[in-house]
């Protein structure tokens, strides 16, 4: 885990890289480094901030060439099957210098090239310079687990882990990308596509690669070398499939313990994260397990007794951090910097302090259950869509079964499940109707609709697409749609800041593609289940490995902090931030205040707008204004 930057420019930027590494040491204490390679008229910068985690020797440093010196690397991620990838690569007759996964993934791109990706189980983003072929590639892993910015402009390309140290490395000014403003201010929406909240400044979209050729001064648009496939279902039966999904998770959680530094795990009491640390457990019973988490004053959202459960059943070590209104003023600024964009909630404090903990106990990696609600059809349980799914198969008896098992469980209704479907049938016109009477206006009176109009940013409630070759597979089609879209890379994008912030690598281990491969391969109803069960394939694999009052458990609460009583009892401080902020074109600070007002006073209901206003206030004036002591 590390972070880099680099430019490919007519002008030396040698001080603008320096800027850039300084302003992502965070990410990479251990070693920092800068190098200038030149082609012809052109200047490549690379640098690279480096977190040691495999090989903590100087040797394995970075920015780092091929024995050959043909190739060169910065690279930021972890490939957990280096060790396998490094025996068949020397028995084609390579041979190694360092022990670093590093070097195995450099002579892996100068042996297979792009095919060499497919091998990999790990997450990465890495900037390889060939100089036989005069190109350089931008290469980011399946789900974007690791970051890579970039802007291309004015006859430069400009990379990097943060979107500060890429704006470090431009010479003008940052403006706001107004559709993405737009976007997360009056639906939510974010980290959806290829644009960042930087105008210009754009995201390698996951399983994705760049080639920028020297010779001829151009970059190839991105291309794809991995795409979640649903094309083809397993005929497995339900029990063989849950005997398989448990092999593949514990072989991928095995692959994840690969570490030379001392290894934790966030945990929430969940499924998802109490899997984890059972399995961390299984493949280890003599190594001592250290667990992190956040504990919620709120009895109501508190998952305590969950998480002491687990940490009973494995005898870990356990760590719990508590948090106030009060401690969310003092860290908002820093957190806002670390994730370099605005963001959705304040659960991602609750995670940024379960990392600030983990750093106090001198962890360095930490395991986490993220991205298992998008491959095994969590939350919820996706209603609409599984009731999409079964009428568009013509089984309408089926489709009233499921809604009224589904509705059985704690916190639904039958007329939800019918709702949600609708959601995803109703025409575009019907469904912005729908929208603007639950109060989600598509035009706010605290926007300033005409100065947008002029910029042309379009007004629409988005939705997934759907396509017609996968009828009767909607649960499927969205949650591979979340994994590379909207859903799983903001989640993404919040843990590898929260945890960089200071300085912890967070490994995920359900975001294996040969787990992830297979998921999206079984029947829609061994996900979730007729009687509306979610997870329900999981949930049976994990029989034996997790206690049963878990894998039984039929709510899920996560790190929920409690939003509403915190954002209100600071009314005087987000009224000081919103009058103080220096003006913002597209936004009418009077009306944000007046309806800011009307939450205080119950006159209309609280919702996530009002985070998003205060967040994307705060993040305007520190990121836009520079104005911050970062």
């Amino acid at each position: 885990m590390c972070g880099f930057a680099g430019f490919i420019s007519k002008n030396t930027l040698q001080n603008q890289l320096v800027a850039a590494l300084n302003q992502m040491q965070h990410r990479g204490p251990d070693y920092q480094k800068t190098q200038t390679y030149i082609y012809e008229d052109t200047y490549i910068g690379f640098a690279h901030a480096r977190l040691s985690i495999i090989d903590l020797s100087d040797s394995a440093s970075q920015p780092f060439e091929s024995t050959c010196g043909k190739y060169h690397i910065v690279f930021n991620g972890e490939i957990y099957n280096y060790i396998e990838i490094r025996k068949e690569l020397k028995t084609i007759g390579f041979n190694f210098r360092t022990n670093s996964d590093t070097e195995v993934l450099l002579t892996a791109w100068q042996h297979w090239g792009v095919a060499c990706l497919q091998k990999f189980i790990g997450m990465f983003a890495f900037v390889i310079y060939d100089e036989i072929t005069q190109t350089i590639t931008l290469v980011r892993d399946a789900f974007g687990i690791k970051p890579l910015f970039y802007y291309n402009k004015n006859d430069e390309l400009l990379f990097g882990s943060d979107i500060r140290a890429v704006i470090k490395l431009m010479t003008e000014k940052p403006q706001p990308n107004l559709q993405v403003a737009y976007d997360y201010l009056v639906s939510g929406i974010y980290d959806s596509n290829d644009m960042s909240f930087i105008q210009d400044i754009n995201h390698v979209p996951p399983g994705s690669f760049m080639q920028y050729n020297l010779a001829k001064k151009v970059i190839h648009p991105s291309q794809k070398w991995w795409s979640p496939n649903i094309s083809k279902t397993t005929s497995i039966s339900f029990n063989d499939a849950a005997q398989r999904v448990k092999e593949l998770f514990l072989e991928s959680v095995s692959y994840n313990l690969r570490s030379d530094v001392p290894i934790g795990a966030a945990l929430s009491g969940g499924v998802d994260s109490s899997a984890v640390v059972c399995a961390m457990h299984l493949l280890n019973p003599e190594q001592k397990i250290h667990t992190f988490s956040y504990i919620a004053n709120d009895e109501k959202i508190s998952e305590e007794k969950w998480v002491d459960g687990i940490n009973q059943y494995v005898n870990a070590s356990p760590n719990k951090v508590y948090a106030d209104a009060s401690d969310i003023i003092k860290d908002l600024d820093h957190m806002i910097l670390m994730q370099g964009e605005p963001f959705g909630g304040t659960s991602i404090y609750a995670q940024y302090r379960v990392f600030q903990l983990a750093k106090s106990n001198n962890i360095t990696v930490t395991l986490d259950g993220q991205g298992a609600d998008e491959l095994l059809a969590g939350y919820s349980g996706y209603p609409g869509h599984r009731l999409l799914s079964l009428i568009e198969n013509k089984k309408y008896i089926n489709a009233i079964k499921f809604a009224f098992k589904w509705a059985q469980w704690p916190g639904r209704k039958q007329s939800q499940a019918w709702q949600y479907f609708l959601g995803l049938t109703l025409p575009d016109c019907m469904y912005s109707f729908a929208r603007k009477l639950k109060g989600r206006e598509l035009y706010p009176n605290w926007l300033n609709i005409k100065f947008l109009e002029e910029k042309e940013v379009k007004f629409i409630h988005k939705r997934a697409a759907r396509r017609k070759e996968n009828k009767g597979k909607r649960v499927r089609e969205i949650l591979a749609n979340s994994l590379q879209y909207r859903g799983l890379p903001s989640l993404l994008r919040h843990g590898d800041r929260n945890s960089m912030a200071f300085t912890v690598e967070s490994r995920v281990p359900f975001l294996s593609l040969p787990l992830v491969e297979y998921l999206l391969s079984l029947p829609e109803e061994y996900l979730i289940s007729d009687k509306g069960e979610t997870k329900s394939i999981f949930r049976k694999a994990m029989r034996g490995v997790v206690p049963d009052s878990h894998l039984d458990r039929k709510d899920k609460i996560g790190f929920e902090t409690p939003q509403f009583t915190w954002l209100i009892s600071l009314e005087s401080e987000i009224k000081q931030w919103i009058t103080s902020t220096p003006n913002i074109p597209f936004i009418n600070k009077n009306e944000i205040l007046k309806e800011f007002d009307d939450v205080i006073t119950g006159t209309k209901k609280f919702d996530n707008r009002v985070w998003r206003w205060i967040n994307y206030i705060r993040w305007y004036t520190l990121v836009i204004e520079g104005k911050n002591d970062a």
